[in-house]
């Protein structure tokens, strides 16, 4: 009997210490919470780069992106402040860093029916501009910025003399954001003059009078271009009246206008011959009533800026001597002459504005274009 009771006894005490420790071991997990991390396997830890980069265009310092984002705060407060001036300004800013040859003109963009453009060449605005002109033919004389560029600031350059004409600067070849040129392909494209749509308003085209059958004004002589060499050929098979000041016969514009409306063909032969190179000495004869012979780019150039049926071209003739052939039919055919001027029942010409329409335009495309653009490789896109 007293072994019986020393074993009930026993197991009574057994029972009563594991009550006690499940009781300690419930208390311990209610009131403990272990800091356990389940591994991720890198799937969440960082967004791919490319959805990275348009999300910080798309969303505010929050993103759910990599944290590395975040890590400069000093530099982010500085682009906010930044942000603000910009925003701040009712107006684009374009700042005009040299005036092109030293030629000013108003800053005024009414002209073109361009609005809240801020034309300025006051160099203290620098830090608030939009963008900054810059004059190729300019720079080496009056030098680039020497303050760091903001962030938000586009340099655009600016040129209208061929490649032939102007030499390349090997220190601004990847320094621009955007180009304001004659050629097309520019990111802001300026050509010598364009053709606009004519109106109810406008005039009916009329003939002038016609006295000289072949006419060129030339005041650049060098034996060396093609144009001279072709001229002196084919003087030799048709009379050309030439003036100018390699002819000893300076003209104001009037005596220009008045020549050239007079003559039913006219020479409008570029001084190099370059993509997109086509000057006045085609628009000015075509305004004037003058049919334009032209040696420059290739014909499909020329067409890409003026009708087919507006034009001669000196390569469609293998020859000058073929050329003053058919100068001399045409002189004799006015039916045939005069389809030449067809083009001119549809459209006018519209001679662009040296400078003043450069800086509306690149202050125009700013507005319309916020995004990062550079230009990579200036030199060998303009000079080959």
């Amino acid at each position: 009997m007293s072994s019986s009771g020393g074993q009930k006894t026993s197991l009574r005490q057994f029972s009563l210490c594991c009550i006690m420790v499940a009781c300690c071991l419930v208390l311990f997990f209610i009131y403990y919470k272990p800091d356990i991390k389940l591994p991720t396997l890198g799937i969440y830890k960082t967004c791919p780069t490319v959805i990275c980069a348009k999300t910080a265009q798309d969303q505010d310092s929050t993103s759910n992106c990599s944290s590395e984002q975040h890590l400069n705060t000093p530099q982010s407060d500085t682009k906010k402040t930044q942000v603000a001036a910009v925003d701040a300004e009712p107006d684009t800013v374009l700042l005009i860093w040299m005036w092109p040859f030293g030629f000013k003109y108003d800053l005024s963009c009414s002209i073109f029916n361009i609005t809240r453009c801020h034309l300025t060449d006051n160099r203290s605005l620098y830090n608030k501009s939009h963008g900054v002109l810059f004059h190729h033919r300019d720079i080496q004389g009056t030098g680039l910025p020497k303050e760091p560029r903001p962030w938000f600031q586009k340099w655009v350059w600016s040129n209208m003399e061929s490649p032939a004409n102007s030499a390349p600067i090997p220190a601004v070849d990847n320094v621009f954001n955007l180009t304001c040129n004659y050629r097309l392909d520019s990111s802001i494209p300026v050509p010598y003059g364009y053709l606009v749509r004519i109106t109810s308003e406008d005039e009916k085209f009329k003939l002038p009078k016609k006295n000289k059958l072949v006419c060129w004004v030339v005041s650049n002589w060098k034996t060396q271009y093609k144009r001279v060499q072709y001229y002196n050929e084919l003087k030799n098979h048709i009379n050309i009246q030439a003036f100018g000041n390699a002819f000893g016969q300076h003209l104001s514009d009037q005596d220009y206008t008045d020549i050239v409306s007079s003559c039913k063909f006219y020479l409008s032969f570029e001084n190099s011959v370059y993509k997109d190179y086509i000057t006045e000495k085609l628009y000015s004869p075509m305004k004037l009533g003058s049919v334009p012979i032209v040696l420059g780019p290739p014909r499909q150039n020329y067409e890409d800026h003026i009708p087919p049926d507006s034009f001669i071209h000196v390569s469609d003739f293998s020859t000058p001597k073929e050329l003053a052939e058919r100068l001399f039919y045409l002189d004799q055919n006015h039916t045939e002459y005069m389809k030449y001027f067809n083009w001119k029942n549809r459209y006018k010409v519209q001679m662009s504005w040296f400078g003043k329409e450069h800086a509306c335009k690149t202050c125009s495309y700013l507005q319309k274009n916020r995004g990062y653009q550079t230009i990579h490789g200036l030199n060998k896109w303009y000079w080959g």
